[in-house]
């Protein structure tokens, strides 16, 4: 199992002493996400600032660009990283998509498993020169000329990960897909119930299993030395649990572990604009199942500990704060390597 960090979303000039940082606190990767900024362009100064560190995006929105303009920035980063890339997709809900992206949305599940074999195709042009001459119900790669293909690299398979919670998506990834990024919003029992065997059925589709994929999770963790830290922290991570249970994709976790209801009295409470209530709404039941608790010291094993046999990949849910020192975190990565 590998132990990453959260690179996050942020300026590309900022990238590079944090990637540094990281590779030297011993850290096996780092994922950016797509929020206030672009998630490839920082990881294109992390892949210069480091030698060792794997970089990747968990995630970039899918939907928001074509897959030749994704195709690109991948192959790019492919071969600046030498070999070190992943390519984490997801969906975003439909609002984002068609409200803040100008994008289609429908038939999520069908349109990702298209635009993923669509990206393969435009990578063995890229690589080998073939035709273009991909068409899927959603995606087509018909048309292109020498000016416009990048050209072999020496690391040409680049891992792609599908992000999701719910079945259907599971089955996403373990059809088309390397790997699977596993929300936050997760428990073990949901992980080892419902995210793997429906990893599984994806899989056989195309003569895997879900051991056949990459599975990274990144995890909301209570973290302190001192009462009142921790305390500040499961703040946090309550406000957290709170915004994703408030939204409806999340309610099949929910369901899992008997509060459905709580999803529906969320979503009201955030319809009202009264934010400020959600994380009280939080039952100590649900954050023990979704959440883990400890100090720096003993945060490594606790997390080989939790998901050994369930996930490849795992990571803290926030990105560690610039005032940690290195040997704090480096002895978080010895601890974990070491259980």
């Amino acid at each position: 199992m590998n132990i990453d960090a959260q690179l996050g979303s942020l300026y590309p000039h900022l990238a590079a002493a944090k990637a540094r940082r990281m590779e030297a606190m011993g850290f096996d990767a780092v994922w950016s996400f797509e929020a206030g900024h672009d998630p490839f362009l920082p990881l294109m100064a992390a892949a210069a600032a480091t030698s060792r560190l794997h970089i990747g995006t968990n995630i970039a929105v899918a939907f928001a660009r074509s897959p030749f303009a994704t195709a690109q920035s991948a192959w790019d980063l492919q071969q600046a990283s030498r070999g070190r890339f992943h390519l984490g997709l997801g969906t975003q809900v439909r609002a984002h998509v068609e409200r803040r992206y100008d994008m289609p949305f429908e038939h999520p599940a069908a349109r990702l498993t298209d635009y993923i074999r669509c990206l393969r195709a435009i990578f063995d042009n890229f690589q080998n020169g073939s035709k273009p001459s991909y068409e899927g119900p959603f995606y087509k790669f018909i048309l292109t000329n020498p000016a416009f293909n990048p050209g072999p690299i020496d690391h040409p398979q680049i891992p792609i990960y599908v992000a999701g919670v719910n079945p259907r998506m599971c089955r996403v990834a373990g059809e088309v897909a390397d790997g699977f990024h596993v929300h936050p919003m997760h428990s073990p029992s949901y992980l080892a119930d419902v995210v793997r065997p429906a990893i599984d059925e994806g899989a056989k589709m195309a003569g895997k299993s879900v051991d056949d994929l990459d599975l990274h999770a990144s995890v909301f963790a209570v973290l302190g030395e001192t009462e009142a830290e921790r305390g500040a922290s499961e703040q946090q991570i309550r406000e957290q649990i709170a915004f994703y249970a408030s939204t409806p994709s999340y309610r099949a976790l929910l369901r899992h572990h008997g509060f459905e209801d709580l999803g529906k009295k969320l979503s009201g409470v955030m319809r009202a604009g009264e934010i400020d209530k959600m994380a009280a709404m939080i039952p100590d039941e649900l954050l023990a199942e979704v959440a883990i608790s400890a100090d720096h010291g003993g945060l490594g094993p606790r997390l080989k500990q939790r998901y050994t046999g369930l996930v490849q990949r795992i990571a803290t849910y926030f990105p560690i704060p610039d005032e940690d020192a290195v040997e704090k975190w480096a002895a978080v990565v010895k601890g974990f390597n070491a259980a």
